[in-house]
């Protein structure tokens, strides 16, 4: 792997891990550093979907359309595809575990253990909730994104 990849994995790919697939993209961008970016979820309920709506819209206050992405469920293969995969809540990190291929190329962590203080905490999980919860988890992973492209610039 020549460039840097990473690879975020909620539940069900359709609120927190393409919102922080939007936020390390926008980063990316503005600081000319080329990264592979891509989400996924360790469950199949909404493969092909869209994100969630409050998704969409939180990720467009920020001047970004995730309204193209489409849900899928991360595999073994991303593995030896990706050189970064982040979950975004510890319980998707044990999932993650257990689907990894024994030997594989991929640094495999919880997202929040980038942003000092927050280490094993999770994004929230906005799904069940309102509007003031996509933008605190939209602040999540805003501040690992920039932690990320920090660490990819070097």
């Amino acid at each position: 792997m020549n460039q840097p990849s990473v690879l975020f994995v909620c539940l069900g790919n359709i609120c927190r891990s393409p919102m922080a697939e939007a936020a390390l993209r926008a980063r990316a961008a503005e600081a000319g550093i080329a990264v592979t970016v891509d989400s996924a979820g360790t469950g199949d309920w909404h493969v092909g979907r869209p994100p969630d709506r409050r998704a969409i819209i939180e990720a467009g206050r920020h001047g970004i359309d995730i309204s193209g992405y489409r849900a899928r469920q991360a595999k073994a293969e991303d593995f030896l595809r990706f050189s970064h995969i982040f979950a975004l809540d510890p319980q998707n990190l044990r999932d993650l575990q257990t689907i990894a291929p024994r030997r594989h190329l991929a640094r495999l962590g919880l997202l929040m253990d980038l942003v000092p203080g927050r280490e094993g905490t999770a994004v929230i999980d906005p799904y069940y909730g309102e509007a003031e919860d996509f933008e605190r988890a939209w602040a999540d992973v805003s501040a690992a994104a920039d932690v990320l492209i920090g660490r990819l610039g070097r």
